[in-house]
């Protein structure tokens, strides 16, 4: 994995790459994305908080934190940027880079804060954007960032009917990996755009023709999130509490892994 600190010295490239396309790149097909919401904006330089996010700008001040909050460990705070975890001293002059697990609990306690920030960005993302597979009663859902290309994202729609079987509710959120202005980016505006867009999406992922379309979609902004909830492959499986699954899950096994996080949930 390329260091993270690397992209926040000189090769920021996590906005950069989510831009929605510039004006004339397109017929009006997607809807301008806002700029990243940035915590500890307003913070006080004068805080731990505010230093660690003073650290963070000095490095890259074009950088969007997403969170500040105190570190598992003393004298650190804990810095969610660009779906990476970072962890400032609190004199805002060391910055540490990685995993920070807990031996005796055998937890990853780095992914809670960025669990937390997963589930607060996508919740901001409407009903009416997402497209919907689901049964009657979900006992589950979960977002997946698909795009309409990759392989596994096919075959996760081919076994649709067996996530849904199962009490799994899929909301689809858009990532087409080619990025803005690629074909693959268009196709997935017009599924977007679609009168009946779980079956264009259906369509798109069988290789059969979806009409082109162009329209207010939200097509750009749900690469953005993607983007800065640190996606780096699709499909991206996200619970409702925010923990990312490992990519592609057949229906049984993520169904076994939503019970044992909820019942991991369940005993504290």
């Amino acid at each position: 994995m390329k260091s993270f600190l690397f992209v926040l010295l000189g090769a920021f490239s996590l906005s950069a790459c989510a831009q929605s396309p510039a004006p004339g790149d397109g017929e009006g097909a997607t809807e301008a994305a806002p700029a990243p919401a940035t915590a500890g904006d307003e913070a006080d330089t004068g805080t731990a908080d505010g230093r660690a996010v003073a650290a963070i700008r000095k490095l890259n001040p074009q950088v969007a934190v997403d969170r500040v909050a105190a570190a598992p460990i003393d004298g650190f705070r804990e810095v969610v940027v660009g779906g990476q975890v970072l962890y400032v001293s609190d004199d805002g002059r060391y910055l540490l880079q990685g995993s920070l697990f807990d031996i005796e609990a055998r937890k990853d306690l780095s992914q809670v804060g960025l669990a937390e920030v997963r589930r607060e960005l996508i919740a901001e993302v409407p009903q009416s954007d997402r497209i919907v597979f689901a049964p009657d009663d979900p006992e589950y859902t979960v977002t997946v960032f698909t795009d309409v290309e990759c392989g596994y994202c096919r075959k996760l729609h081919q076994e649709i009917a067996e996530y849904n079987r199962l009490g799994i509710a899929i909301e689809y959120l858009a990532f087409p990996r080619m990025g803005p202005a690629s074909p693959d980016f268009e196709e997935m505006v017009s599924v977007w755009c679609a009168d009946d867009r779980r079956q264009a999406l259906t369509d798109a992922k069988s290789d059969k023709r979806v009409p082109k379309r162009n329209c207010t979609s939200p097509v750009s902004m749900h690469y953005q999130l993607g983007q800065r909830i640190g996606l780096t492959g699709t499909p991206m499986i996200v619970t409702e509490s925010g923990v990312q699954m490992p990519g592609y899950m057949p229906p049984k096994a993520l169904r076994e892994a939503l019970d044992q996080l909820d019942a991991e949930a369940a005993g504290g």
